[in-house]
């Protein structure tokens, strides 16, 4: 099941995993230093982390992202204005975690037919946390002449580190881009995907990229966010809202889903 709110209205109700948790890790997307609709915007993260206090008041609160530019994780993040936020917050056990510099371990791909990669490394604090959140913003960019959308599952990839996936640059994850993106993507959904427990995607403005640069673009009002349990159902609703249509990735998954009974 998932929930839309109007975007001003937003409250977030946490899933069950999140309801008295030691520990909770948030996938913020903020991997560039360009504000929303380029990144998640700062009053839908709050609302996040509210509402997950609500409901788990000794947690501790982790948001972990890597980002995928030149500039400095930390530069990014006082740029994006969440060293603020977190001051706002005045929370201790909210703390803000680059996963680039986190040790990793891998995780196996749970699809019965890998794309490419048979296990993928991502930081092995995700597997400590007792509820784990992938909190996105909504993007169009194209890539092979065939529309991308970036919302919840395609967020994962800032957790992946770029030591590992990178290609020609290292400020990049380029492995996660071969043979093809939509590919990858169903092996990133099988190995990181199906172990999280919620989604929260912004739809408050879509952004639509003129080409393949996911910071390079127009940003379209839409007003709502999308909330669940189920990141390709979020992902699916997110993209019914902004009357966007479905990348391929999104069949696939839903096809090995149905195949598997998962």
């Amino acid at each position: 099941m998932t929930s839309v709110a109007d975007s001003v209205a937003f409250q977030y109700a946490p899933p069950k995993a999140a309801h008295g948790a030691r520990r909770i890790i948030v996938k913020p997307n903020l991997g560039y230093p360009v504000p929303a609709p380029v990144t998640v915007g700062l009053p839908v993260l709050r609302a996040v982390l509210t509402g997950l206090r609500r409901v788990a008041p000794r947690a501790e609160i982790i948001l972990l992202e890597g980002v995928c530019t030149k500039v400095s994780f930390s530069e990014v993040m006082a740029r994006l204005g969440i060293n603020q936020l977190l001051a706002e917050l005045d929370d201790p056990e909210i703390r803000l975690l680059d996963a680039d510099a986190l040790p990793g371990r891998p995780y196996p791909n749970q699809s019965p037919k890998p794309e490419r990669f048979a296990e993928m490394y991502a930081p092995a604090l995700l597997d400590e946390a007792d509820c784990r959140l992938s909190v996105a913003a909504f993007k169009r960019t194209t890539l092979r002449e065939r529309p991308l959308l970036s919302a919840a599952i395609k967020n994962l990839y800032g957790l992946f580190p770029r030591a590992i996936y990178r290609a020609r640059s290292p400020h990049a994850r380029g492995q996660l881009h071969v043979p093809d993106v939509q590919r990858i993507l169903v092996d990133v959904y099988f190995t990181l995907g199906a172990r999280f427990d919620g989604a929260v995607v912004d739809v408050t403005r879509k952004f639509v990229s003129r080409d393949w640069q996911p910071d390079v673009g127009a940003a379209v009002p839409v007003g709502k966010v999308v909330a669940g349990e189920d990141l390709l159902a979020v992902d699916m609703q997110a993209a019914e809202l902004a009357e966007e249509p479905l990348s391929e990735y999104f069949q696939t998954i839903a096809e090995r889903r149905q195949a598997t009974g998962a």
